[in-house]
């Protein structure tokens, strides 16, 4: 019995330990409250002021002899004229700035009279009489490059798109930039069992070659944009 009354003694001081352990951790876990930090002037005011010291004051300045004020002449019983002397004439000169001023306008004005040579009139573009177009079904990836005569006969795409060239020309050999420019039709006919509907126009406009998202076709199910011209 005694053995056993000591067992249940150690663990029960075991489980006290444990549990003052655990409580600890919590604890220390648990966020304390601010304090105000001592400020280190609170100190110094608390400390005791030291007696003065006294300072000798200086000795009195000794009094400076002074001189006999010089003796004037005496006034004149007369007024006397005084003559201003005569005024000192300064000419002048003409600064550079304003010389160089009208050297300019001269310059101008020699420039302005002198006859200037008119630019060169600009370059004229040339017709082609073929516009190159390229067009590509979305839905099925079917891509198809063709040829559309100017003035000519229309050209259908997949049954359904018809184009139709108005003019088409290169640019001129003063541009700075190499492009072709198409003006084309471009309608869209639904296609019909019994009887076909009548073309309806999508597109009418200027194409440019080197910018085809500039003002190319743009469709649910159609892009087209112009390539090149031919001769």
């Amino acid at each position: 019995m005694k053995r056993k009354h000591a067992m249940l003694a150690g663990v029960t001081a075991l489980a006290l330990l444990a549990s003052g352990a655990v409580v600890a951790s919590a604890l220390n876990d648990v966020p304390q409250d601010a304090q105000p930090a001592p400020s280190p002037t609170a100190d110094l005011n608390r400390q005791p002021t030291p007696a003065p010291i006294p300072i000798p004051l200086p000795d009195p300045p000794r009094p400076v002899p002074q001189e006999p004020a010089p003796e004037a002449e005496p006034a004149p019983t007369r007024p006397v004229a005084i003559t201003p002397p005569a005024p000192v004439i300064v000419v002048a000169e003409a600064p550079a700035a304003e010389e160089d001023e009208a050297e300019a306008e001269e310059e101008a004005e020699a420039r302005v009279e002198a006859p200037t040579e008119p630019p060169p009139p600009p370059g004229r573009r040339q017709r082609r009489r073929v516009a190159i177009v390229e067009a590509v079904d979305k839905i099925t990836a079917e891509r198809m490059r063709f040829e559309v005569e100017v003035g000519g006969r229309p050209v259908r795409f997949q049954k359904t798109l018809i184009f139709t060239a108005r003019a088409c020309e290169v640019s001129a050999p003063d541009e700075l930039v190499e492009d072709s420019i198409a003006y084309l039709e471009v309608s869209i006919q639904p296609r019909g069992v019994l009887q076909p509907a009548d073309p309806r126009q999508i597109f009418r406009g200027w194409m440019f070659a080197s910018a085809p998202a500039v003002n190319g076709l743009q469709h649910p199910i159609y892009d087209a944009w112009v390539v090149g011209c031919k001769a």
